[in-house]
């Protein structure tokens, strides 16, 4: 669990350095087995998601991670980056909003992370 916060903190670290917006974490493993974490960011633009995505993948490859899946592409307004021990959800504004996965895991805890 140790080395899933340590990927939280690499992926939330991607997310912060191109401007993601509304940063949530919520542990998730007391609830499901897919999963320790998951991470949801917005993005105001289709250019600003795959910069994200980007950042993500750059901040994990580099510390040796590897990305077990992706869901979406350029075009979709929900990526979702599958770490296997975290899962990162990019959004648009108007898609989280829709599709409301902090009321859906609200039995998940929220975790704060300090971005550097």
């Amino acid at each position: 669990m140790a080395d899933s916060l340590d990927m939280v903190k690499l992926a939330c670290h991607g997310l912060s350095e191109k401007k993601a917006e509304d940063i949530e974490v919520i542990d998730i493993s007391e609830v499901s087995v897919m999963s320790d974490y998951f991470i949801l960011a917005s993005a105001s633009n289709q250019n600003q998601m795959s910069a994200l995505v980007r950042s993500v993948d750059e901040e994990m490859t580099k510390a040796g991670y590897t990305l077990k899946s992706q869901e979406g592409n350029q075009y979709s307004s929900w990526i979702l980056l599958d770490y296997t021990d975290i899962i990162v959800h990019l959004f648009t504004r108007e898609d989280r909003e829709f599709y409301s996965l902090e009321k859906l895991w609200q039995d998940g805890k929220k975790v704060e992370i300090e971005i550097a």
